[in-house]
């Protein structure tokens, strides 16, 4: 597969950067069609982009034959969004707090900081054979 599939409420996407606008234009989609407020779609759009960059680049290591998955579905008044990857999984626990003194002035590392700064909820799945991160934000912000 060289392009996105998009099966229901289901965007897969190779693994290659140059598929995010196709994820995005997918969620914020589908968030409008739900009625989301402009800044809500905001939020989710931002963590969305930097879930689907961490599963691009860290995750499946950017090999094109690994794929990402992003489903979006609405619980009344919440919105989740799951992303998956084909990589080793990780640690969350180990994840660097980028507001250390010695993290400031890092470039990189402040995805899932960020995510968890605009979503209401964020959960962390990582196993053997990747990770899924959920996200869950209320339609109502």
């Amino acid at each position: 597969m060289k392009k996105p599939v998009i099966s229901g409420d289901t965007i897969t996407i190779p693994s290659s950067m140059e598929y995010l606008t196709d994820v995005d234009v997918f969620i914020e989609g589908i968030l409008r069609g739900y009625g989301a407020d402009e800044s809500v779609i905001a939020d989710i759009a931002i963590s969305v982009s930097e879930l689907v960059i961490n599963a691009i680049s860290h995750g499946n290591e950017a090999l094109e034959d690994k794929m990402v998955d992003v489903s979006i579905s609405r619980n009344g008044k919440n919105v989740t969004i799951t992303i998956t990857d084909q990589g080793c999984g990780f640690d969350p626990g180990e994840i660097a707090d980028p507001l250390a003194d010695e993290n400031l002035l890092k470039e990189a590392g402040r995805g899932i900081f960020i995510v968890r700064s605009l979503m209401d909820k964020v959960e962390i799945d990582s196993v053997d054979d990747g990770t899924v991160i959920t996200i869950t934000k209320s339609l109502n912000n």
